[in-house]
Order: C-alpha cells, then sequence, then structure tokens
C-alpha cells in the first residue's frame, strides 16, 4: 500500500475516532441533564415534605390557638347560665334586672367578650351588658345557636355584631402602611340554656366573643393562616387583607371586590370570563392565583399582596368544633431554592469531573507513547534483576521462617500464661473451701462427743450448723466459679454485726486450740448494714481472725480484739496481741508469706492467699483494707466499709 492510501485511512480512522466522540460527549450532556432533573425533582419534593410536616404542625398549633381561647368563653356561657341572679329575671322587677346587668357587664369586663345577655325563651332580652357603649342589634328570634340552646343544648354561631374599624394593610403604600376600614364587627355566639326548677328552659345565656381582639396578638404570624366558614368565606385570619373573602373554585380566594363584579357581570359576560373571576385568576383587575400541583402537594402561584408567599403550598384542617375549616398559606419558596441548589452542585461536580477527565485523557495518550519505550527499558533490566529477585526471595523465605518460629513463640507464653492463671485459681479454690470444711469437721467431731453424751439437742444444732457450712460452701463454689468467669457477686445489704459474729463462731475452735481469747460484744449492738456480699465478708473476717490466731499460736494465750467506728464511712479494726507484721508494705502481696509449710493451722499453709484474697473483696465491694503494727506491740488490720444508704434500696 502506498504512503496516500496510508493517509487516506489514517483520515478516515480519524474522522470515525472524532464522530464517536462526539456522540458520546452528546450521550454524556444527555445523561447529565437527566441525572440534574432527576435530582432537582427529587429534591423539591423532599423539600416539600419538610415545609409540608412543619406546616401541618403551625396549622394545627394555629387552630387549637383559636379553639382553646373560644372554649374559655364557652365555659364561661355554661357556668353562668344558671347563676342565681339571672335566675331571679323571669318574674323579676327593676331590681333583679339592675343586679342582672351588673353581673354581666362584670363578667364582660373580666373575660374581654364583647357583650353579655340573657333571653327569655321567646328572644326577648331581659338583662345586658352594655360595654359603656350602645349594644348593636341581637336579633335573637332568628338565631340557629339561640334555638339550640331552647332545645336544651349549647348553641354555637359566627357573623356580624354591628360594625367597627379595622386597620387593615394599605395596598398603595410599599412601607406596609395601616388604613382604618369600616367594616362589619365579627363575633363569635355561644349560648348555655338555663333549665327551671321544673326541668324545661327557662332562658338562655348568649356570650358574644370579639372576634378582632383575639387576632391582634396573631396578626402578622406565620403562615398565613385563614378559617373558612360553611359559605366558604374567611371569618377569620392572621392576614387581615384576607377577611371576608370568598373560597373559589379549587381552593382560590377571591376579593370581596372581584366576586361583587363577577355577580355583576355574570348576565353580560360570556361563561369562560366568569369562571375565570370565580376561579381566583382576576388578572389586572385583583389579586389573583394560579394552581401549580406538584405530586401530592397542592401548591399555588399567589398574587395576594406582600404579606403573602408567592409560592404557597395549601393545607387544610377541618374544625368541627368550631364550625370552621383552617387553611394555611406555607411559602413554598425555600423547596424551589434547595432544589436548585442541590441540583446545581451536582452540574458542579459533573463539570468539575468532566474539566478533570480532559486533561487525564490527554496525559493518558502521552502515557501510552511512553508505555512502549519503557516496556523496552524493562525487557533489559529484566536480566539484570533476575539475580537480584532469587536473593530477595531467599530473605523472603528467612522472614517467613522468622515469623512462624515468633508465632510458635507466642503461642506457647500464652499456654504459659494459661498454666500459670490456672494453677493459681486451683489455689485460691483451696484456700477458699479449707474454712468452711474444717468447719464442718470440728462440727461434726463436736456432733458426735454431744451424742455420746447424751446431748441431743445440741448436737442437732452442730447439725444444722454443718448444713449451713455446707450451703456456704456451695456458695463459695459459685462465687469462685463466677470469679473465674469475671463475674462478681451483686452488692447487698449486709448485717456488719452479724457477719463477725458469724466469722468469731467459725473460728471459735480454732481459736480456743491455741487458747486465743476474741473481744468482741455483740450482743447489745444494734444492726449495722453495710454495701458487699455476705459470703465474702464473712470470708475477710474469717481469714483476718484465723490469721491472727496463726501468729499468736506458739506463744503462750493471746488476745483479739475487734472493734467499730462509725463515721462517714465504717471502719473494723483488728488488734492482736502477736509478735506484728514484718514487712506491712508487701502483706497483701500474692504468694507472700511468712508461714513455713506445716506452720499454723492445717488449713493455712504458708500459701500467702488468705490476705491478698481479702484485698481484692474488699476493694470489690467499695471499702479498703489495711495492716500496720501497733504501737502498744501486736498487729492492726483495718477494715473500711460504706454504709448502705435506703436511698440505694429505692433506686
Amino acid at each position: 500500500m502506498t504512503s496516500g492510501g496510508r493517509s487516506g485511512g489514517a483520515a478516515q480512522a480519524g474522522e470515525a475516532r472524532g464522530g464517536l466522540r462526539l456522540l458520546a460527549l452528546l450521550g454524556a450532556l444527555c445523561a447529565v441533564a437527566l441525572m440534574g432533573a432527576a435530582i432537582w425533582r427529587s429534591s423539591e419534593q423532599q423539600a416539600l415534605a419538610g415545609i409540608a410536616q412543619k406546616g401541618r404542625a403551625d396549622l394545627a398549633l394555629a387552630s387549637d390557638r383559636i379553639t382553646s381561647q373560644l372554649k374559655r368563653y364557652q365555659e364561661l356561657a355554661v357556668l353562668m347560665a344558671d347563676h342565681p341572679v339571672l335566675a331571679d329575671l323571669a318574674g323579676g322587677g327593676a331590681a333583679e334586672r339592675d343586679a342582672a346587668r351588673a353581673l354581666l357587664t362584670a363578667a364582660a369586663d373580666k373575660t374581654a367578650a364583647l357583650d353579655l345577655a340573657f333571653a327569655d325563651p321567646s328572644g326577648r332580652i331581659l338583662a345586658r351588658a352594655t360595654r359603656g357603649r350602645a349594644a348593636a342589634q341581637l336579633d335573637l328570634r332568628r338565631s340557629d345557636y339561640f334555638a339550640r340552646a331552647m332545645q336544651g343544648a349549647l348553641g354555637t354561631g359566627h357573623g356580624a355584631y354591628g360594625r367597627g374599624a379595622v386597620d387593615m394593610p394599605d395596598p398603595s403604600d410599599a412601607d406596609g402602611a395601616q388604613q382604618s376600614v369600616d367594616r362589619p364587627q365579627r363575633a363569635y355566639f355561644y349560648a348555655a340554656p338555663q333549665f327551671a326548677p321544673q326541668g324545661h328552659v327557662a332562658g338562655a345565656l348568649v356570650v358574644v366573643v370579639n372576634i378582632d381582639m383575639m387576632e391582634w396578638d396573631w396578626i402578622g404570624g406565620n403562615p398565613a393562616v385563614y378559617f373558612l366558614d360553611e359559605a366558604g368565606e374567611v371569618f377569620m385570619s392572621n392576614r387581615r387583607e384576607l377577611l371576608f373573602w370568598q373560597e373559589g373554585a379549587q381552593g382560590a380566594l377571591i376579593a370581596p371586590q372581584v366576586a361583587q363584579r363577577a355577580m355583576e357581570q355574570a348576565a353580560g359576560q360570556a361563561v369562560g370570563q366568569v369562571s375565570a373571576l370565580a376561579s381566583g385568576e382576576a388578572g389586572q383587575d385583583g389579586p389573583s392565583a394560579r394552581h401549580v400541583p406538584r405530586g401530592s402537594y397542592d401548591l399555588w402561584r399567589l398574587e395576594w399582596g406582600p404579606y403573602l408567599p408567592a409560592r404557597a403550598m395549601a393545607l387544610s384542617r377541618d374544625l368541627p368544633v368550631i364550625g370552621l375549616r383552617a387553611v394555611a398559606m406555607v411559602d413554598a419558596a425555600p423547596a424551589r431554592r434547595i432544589a436548585w441548589l442541590q441540583t446545581g452542585v451536582f452540574l458542579a461536580l459533573c463539570f468539575g469531573f468532566a474539566a478533570m477527565l480532559v486533561p487525564v485523557m490527554a496525559r493518558r495518550r502521552v502515557l501510552a507513547r511512553a508505555n512502549a519505550q519503557l516496556e523496552r527499558r524493562v525487557a533489559r533490566r529484566t536480566r539484570e534483576l533476575s539475580g537480584t529477585n532469587a536473593a530477595l526471595r531467599r530473605e523472603v523465605a528467612e522472614r517467613i521462617a522468622a515469623e512462624a518460629a515468633l508465632k510458635q513463640a507466642q503461642a506457647e507464653l500464652v499456654q504459659a500464661e494459661k498454666l500459670s492463671a490456672l494453677g493459681q485459681m486451683s489455689a485460691g479454690i483451696s484456700h477458699e473451701l479449707n474454712q468452711p470444711l474444717m468447719a464442718i469437721q470440728q462440727f461434726a467431731e463436736n456432733g458426735a462427743l454431744l451424742l455420746q453424751k447424751g446431748k441431743a439437742d445440741v448436737a442437732g444444732e452442730n447439725l444444722g450448723r454443718i448444713s449451713a457450712l455446707a450451703a456456704r460452701a456451695a456458695r463459695i463454689i459459685k462465687n469462685l466459679r463466677a470469679f473465674a468467669r469475671n463475674e462478681s457477686e451483686p452488692v447487698v445489704k449486709v448485717d456488719l454485726v452479724q457477719v463477725i459474729d458469724t466469722a468469731v463462731e467459725m473460728t471459735q475452735a480454732r481459736r480456743e486450740s491455741d487458747g486465743v481469747v476474741c473481744d468482741w460484744q455483740s450482743g447489745a449492738r444494734a444492726p449495722i448494714y453495710v454495701r458487699g456480699g455476705e459470703v465474702r465478708l464473712v470470708q475477710v473476717f474469717v481469714n483476718l481472725i484465723t490469721n491472727a490466731a496463726d501468729a499468736m499460736s506458739g506463744a503462750d494465750g493471746g488476745r483479739i480484739e475487734i472493734t467499730i467506728e462509725q463515721g462517714a464511712r465504717l471502719k473494723v479494726r483488728l488488734h492482736d496481741t502477736g509478735p506484728g507484721i514484718k514487712d506491712p508494705e508487701k502483706i497483701f502481696e500474692p504468694f507472700y508469706s511468712t508461714k513455713t509449710v506445716g506452720e499454723g493451722a492445717p488449713d493455712a499453709d504458708g500459701m500467702g492467699l488468705g490476705l491478698s484474697i481479702s484485698y481484692g473483696l474488699v476493694q470489690s465491694f467499695g471499702g479498703q483494707i489495711s495492716g500496720a503494727n501497733a504501737a502498744q506491740g501486736g498487729a492492726v488490720f483495718t477494715v473500711e466499709l460504706e454504709q448502705w444508704q435506703d436511698a440505694e434500696a429505692a433506686a
């Protein structure tokens, strides 16, 4: 093939690769656009869900607030309807009417009610609180709430009560100035029946609630909330510019002037134009609203003034207790901002990745050319490195062998530690069980002698003690087994006096054999409760008494004095008349003992574990144990324990 043919084929191949790259670029852009749209949609839905959740909570709070405020006046009507002063109005004269008027006026002043009136069954008002001005017209004969009260139930209703000046935002002022507008004064009515002694309805107390005053400290709060009556008219709202607006098609509100114009033009306009007005799309003639639903969320584009969101989510809640329906217009603009923000972050990451990918691809082509040259150099260097690789293999083999030897040594060390721990545990078990077993042996021997002497009752007591000691040995085994599993006996309420009595009793035979006297007076002591475990605490004092007796076994008698000092922490002192402690700093170390094999009692063969175990047991109860030489001779061991608090039992 000629050079021209080769160059033409290369050009065609280059064009084909360029076309593929262009298609790949377009596909990537389409994929990014689709993913961006999906992210925008998902982010908006998530943000709308959060806005809806908060909006429902705010709507429930606003609804509960209005309901609770109205409930106070409901309770006022129910409680005052049967007042004796009002009951005397039916057949009373001017004095009774004056008293009733004074009562109603005082109640209106104290509760900020707009008016209170009491009427007979015909609807004639017998007494009324005027509040210092001429009262508005109150036609009870045609009111549904009064008719309901005449049936013996609580009547409710709402509507206009005269006229009054209401501060409204001035739409022509951009600074939000207020203007006074003369509008019907809104009121909520409660009519509570009064029952005669014969059981029939004798009249009704009507409480008129001032809605303008209830709204006063609620105006301007977020979100915008309004309450619709059965006719779809805004009766209450924290945006006063929405008052008396009428609900149109799809839930949009129509301003009163727009609704009036729609009614006036209904006869002369096409159906479509009238429908546009009724749906809220008033255009330039008035405030407009356009429905733009997003999935399950009811969204609107509003042009209702500067104090209402331009993009709002409509949430509604029925309030059958007061006969109204609450609607909240929650600002939904943050959802779109969040969606654009997250989509922008995604697109920025994509473009950043693309900006990084272009030089990477160019570098890849350069590296491909360099790789061919490198492979040739590697081939030359391979022969040179063969010898080095062989040496490295030998070194690796040696290191593997050394590592295996190290692991074997570690395994042997672990096994040695296990054997050491097993030896210590077996020694501890023998030491812990030796005390109750020796006591059982002594009680059994004493029992046999008592039976020979015919003292069966005393022998029976010894048998009971043997049974208790056997149970105690079982508990010791259980505790040592728990100790081997790193478990601990629960800290409970223990009588310290009873514990010392038990320890003194268990060591009595041992002390009497060596002529050792124990000075411990417990008969007159009241129980002293400490934190600890009964079995282990008895073992501590048995070990201390036994060690003291061993120290004095070679002398002509000896004395052990046990005292209790009460304070912030209880202190039990054991003072013996022995030779003292040779090395107090090491007395609690494991396997430290001054005894030789066979010295002392049969259960203490110089293993040096008794005081070490006692030290650990006392510390597990939160206490301390110490040993020292007394100034007057002998050794003093002090056991400090925490007192049991009644608050611990309650907890």
